[in-house]
């Protein structure tokens, strides 16, 4: 029976595209920047081949969050200033904030059969804000936060120090659910534990493992590992 969960948050517990697109269209906005949705668009396939190098050790953290910007501006000659927008995408982020239908009463039931923990490669502030105001708070045992562990997701290393941290952890115990392939499914693989892949808007319907589409089919796969 699985009672150890390990959850990602970003697009599986919260809409992080809806988020992502209000913080952008908010931020250039507050510039002065005329954004479109070709222009937004850009910015998030920018943003994920940066959010992928990162985890592959190829981008430091700081440097991803104004290259995105930086590219965008220099691919669409848009005179603006990368820098300064991208602190303000980054200091807007906290307060924007829209989890799926269900995820708390997702974590309730989870809490109720065991532990609940985050692990994400989210940013610090800006995960731990985002737990609060969804109310996620009372259903997790703890939180591990790349940018606080030292190591990011998919690392042997981020995976080792969330084993290490978890009081009697038993890999057959536990499961790991994302909506990434890339970091959340091999993190699992290097944790050693079951993986569910968390796909609600079926972006991955040719993957061959273990698969979730909304909550209640995770709690049912849950149940059967």
């Amino acid at each position: 029976m699985k009672d150890i969960f390990l959850l990602d948050m970003d697009d599986t517990l919260l809409d992080f595209e809806r988020a992502e697109r209000e913080n952008f269209f908010l931020t250039l906005e507050e510039k002065g920047v005329h954004a479109d949705e070709d222009l937004f668009s850009r910015f998030h396939e920018i943003n994920e081949e940066l959010w992928q190098l990162l985890e592959k050790g190829g981008i430091s953290r700081e440097s991803l969050k104004v290259k995105r910007f930086s590219r965008l501006f220099e691919e669409k000659r848009i005179a603006a200033d990368a820098e300064a927008i991208a602190e303000d995408y980054w200091r807007n982020f906290p307060e924007i904030c829209f989890p799926f239908a269900g995820a708390k009463e997702f974590l309730k039931e989870l809490s109720a059969r065991g532990r609940v923990y985050i692990v994400t490669n989210g940013g610090a502030v800006i995960q731990r804000t985002h737990i609060k105001k969804a109310g996620f708070s009372p259903y997790i045992a703890d939180v591990f936060i790349s940018e606080e562990v030292g190591a990011d997701k998919p690392s042997r290393a981020f995976a080792s120090f969330v084993k290490a941290h978890i009081d009697a952890f038993e890999e057959r115990r536990a499961v790991w659910l994302g909506d990434s392939l890339t970091s959340d499914m091999v993190c699992a693989k290097e944790a050693c534990v079951d993986f569910i892949l968390f796909d609600p808007r079926g972006k991955c319907a040719s993957f061959g493992g273990h698969i979730a589409r909304d909550f209640p089919e995770a709690l049912a796969l849950i149940g059967r590992l």
